[in-house]
């Protein structure tokens, strides 16, 4: 999507503040001309109230423009903001479709520096700079072309440093525009180095890693300060040419233009206004400087943000074929899969999950059963083969409706924020868990009571297919019988998928498959799956 796409909805308003800017250059142009006539007439004449009246008519001319300005200065404003709300939106729902594939290649504190700080670089631009931007190039233009027409020879000797000005913005306009870029991200860089310490601090303390932490964030603070400085240079570098361009330009000007009244070819008025037009059109270009930086590094905060908007969405849904009649819950079919291309972590793996059973997943750490499980609900696709559900394949379910027959609690448990109300719709008979029932804060809540609290939100739900990923690993045996006990209040129809390390967490499973280097296999027994994982640890 473009910034023009973006800028869409904002075209009458944009119409209205490009003609009060139109407004405010013509006045500011059309200043010159009548002081210099003020001055060669009336106040050549000694015709006070002639001079009385021009002074007025440039007082009122100055009351339109500051008027002019203000409404400019108003309704950009309002586009700015208007277009960093509708960009901020759209950026979080882009992130909300985008598969998990995508947030494992980005970081998080990239993310929100993209979401946070380029958007802002947006705002200010168009709320504080694009009337500027554009005021100072319109009246830059229209005080080049009266420079022309009064005089040709002596507004082309005037100009020409403007336009090696124009060359030498034109040459560099990609390095800025590249090292403005590079400096978003490194700021975004440094925001994930903040965002992952934040994030997980208890363990950086339990561990005493604070001072490993610190190099980290040095190193990123380091090389955001080089990019930054880098920006800065190159931003900050035309200024200063800009002004010497400026300075020749206008003492070439004077210098001829005071020839030429000394020789009776100039009045005093017309060299008066001549060298105002030629500030009009020098000082809009030094203001320039300052604003194709600022225009440079909004634009660079759009592209990143651009980048993230043309991602494809989420995975897409493919046409529902016949449901194959008598077809096992879940069916994996010849699938490969693998987070990196070339590099497979299941190979060609083929198993089926009947209705209303239990299937447990063991295996070395490493081995592929978390993969496994993000396949089966569809976290990922796989690249080769299919993963088939209730005899469809699983991607031609809406998500919605995957939701709804796909229930999975990891490890970690997620609450949203709020109360166990905001989480689920019932206790099913627990409330003595929570001192305040429903209403209990989740900030408050042990993981042994957010386990509880996710088990409820995926039962009540009444899945067709249930994937626990090392579910209940991190809680006590008291909580893990609640736990047992809310699985059992699930519909007969449901079947259980059990990722486990933990040996009395698959006793009861009907079958047992072993996921190691790639490959799943039905181990049968329990013997059978401990002998396999004592076989492995022997061989590693």
């Amino acid at each position: 999507m473009s910034l023009n796409d973006q800028l869409a909805p904002e075209r009458r308003v944009l119409i209205m503040a490009s003609l009060a800017v139109l407004l405010t250059s013509a006045l500011n142009l059309g200043a010159p001309a009548v002081l210099g006539y003020a001055i060669d007439h009336p106040l050549a004449a000694g015709d006070l109230k002639g001079v009385m009246r021009y002074g007025l008519l440039l007082l009122g001319m100055a009351v339109v423009a500051m008027v002019s300005q203000y409404l400019q200065t108003l309704w950009m404003g309002g586009v700015g903001q208007r277009l960093v709300y509708r960009l901020r939106g759209q950026l979080f729902d882009k992130l909300q479709d985008l598969p998990l594939a995508f947030f494992q290649r980005h970081q998080t504190g990239d993310l929100i520096s993209r979401l946070a700080n380029d958007t802002d670089k947006l705002a200010s631009f168009f709320s504080q700079s694009l009337t500027r931007f554009v005021g100072s190039l319109v009246t830059m233009l229209g005080a080049a072309v009266c420079l022309l027409v009064l005089n040709p020879r002596l507004g082309a000797a005037a100009l020409l440093p403007g336009l090696l000005m124009v060359g030498v913005t034109r040459a560099s306009s990609s390095l800025v525009r590249r090292l403005n870029k590079a400096s978003l991200e490194g700021v975004g860089a440094l925001s994930a180095e903040v965002q992952e310490s934040l994030e997980n601090f208890k363990v950086i303390v339990a561990f005493d890693r604070r001072d490993f932490f610190r190099e980290q964030f040095g190193v990123a603070n380091q090389a955001n300060y080089a990019r930054a400085v880098k920006a800065g240079l190159v931003n900050g570098s035309l200024s200063p040419f800009y002004g010497l361009c400026s300075h020749v330009g206008q003492l070439t000007a004077l210098a001829y233009g005071l020839w030429m009244v000394a020789h009776g070819l100039f009045t005093v008025g017309f060299l008066i206004s001549y060298f105002v037009y030629l500030q009009r059109f020098y000082d809009p270009m030094r203001q320039l400087a300052n604003l194709w930086s600022t225009f440079q590094g909004a634009m660079s905060g759009f592209d990143r943000i651009a980048e993230i908007l043309a991602v494809r969405d989420h995975l897409p849904v493919l046409a529902a074929g016949p449901v194959e009649e008598g077809a096992p819950r879940l069916e994996f079919r010849d699938v490969s899969f693998g987070y990196e291309k070339d590099r497979c972590i299941l190979h060609d793996v083929s198993f089926a999950l009947d209705q209303g059973k239990t299937y447990a997943f063991v295996g070395p750490t490493g081995g592929g059963k978390t993969t496994t499980a993000s396949l089966m609900a569809r976290l990922f696709d796989p690249e080769r083969g299919t993963v088939r559900l209730d005899g469809r394949d699983v991607r031609s379910y809406e998500p919605a409706e995957r939701a709804r027959k796909i229930g999975f609690i990891l490890q970690e448990p997620f609450l949203f924020d709020g109360t166990v109300g905001d989480n689920v719709s019932s206790l099913e008979g627990l409330d003595g868990m929570f001192e305040q029932g429903l209403a209990t804060p989740v900030e408050g809540l042990s993981l042994g009571q957010r386990q509880v609290v996710a088990f409820l939100r995926a039962i009540l739900r009444k899945p067709d297919l249930l994937i626990l990923d090392e579910a209940t690993a991190n809680i006590d045996t008291v909580t893990e019988k609640v736990l047992t006990g809310l699985l059992e209040r699930l519909p007969k129809e449901t079947t259980r998928v059990v990722i486990a390390h933990r040996l009395n967490t698959i006793e009861k499973a009907d079958a047992i498959f072993f996921v190691n280097a790639g490959w799943v296999r039905l181990a049968g027994s329990l013997g059978q799956a401990v002998a396999m994982l004592r076989e492995e640890r022997r061989q590693s």
